[in-house]
């Protein structure tokens, strides 16, 4: 039987606006624990922000974290999914654009993230990244 993108996507996605800035997308992704926010304009996806994207496309080019804003910095060609979406679309998106996690969209209206993680959890539950994926956070 297969499985709908809402059965497994993590929902209420953490969120900034694009003019946040990378200090501060980088406190609240430690603060909620969590490694990737949607970037959003109002209502409006705009990106998905990960935080090695705040190391390599901020800090490691020498840009004041303070200063520059995540609408800057963040993945804007992430692709989408529906929450009725079935779970190998997912695989389908993570392997044709060489990501990890993807947005879910219902509508225009950004709804939830869906990660590799989710997906090991899934479709082999005894592996190490289902392990890891299950496991709580490095705090």
């Amino acid at each position: 039987m297969t499985q709908q993108i809402s059965e497994i996507m993590s929902r209420e996605p953490m969120r900034l606006e694009v003019h946040a800035s990378a200090a501060e997308a980088a406190r609240t992704m430690r603060d909620a624990d969590v490694g990737a926010m949607l970037v959003c304009e109002g209502e409006k996806l705009r990106g998905l922000l990960t935080d090695r994207d705040i190391v390599v496309r901020a800090i490691a080019e020498g840009r004041n974290p303070a200063e520059v804003e995540v609408g800057q910095i963040c993945s804007t060609d992430v692709g989408c999914l529906s929450p009725q979406d079935d779970v190998d679309e997912a695989v389908k998106v993570m392997r044709e654009r060489h990501v990890r996690r993807v947005p879910v969209l219902e509508g225009s209206n950004p709804v939830g993230i869906v990660s590799i993680g989710d997906l090991a959890i899934v479709r082999d539950r005894e592996s190490a990244l289902a392990d890891i994926s299950a496991a709580p956070g490095n705090r």
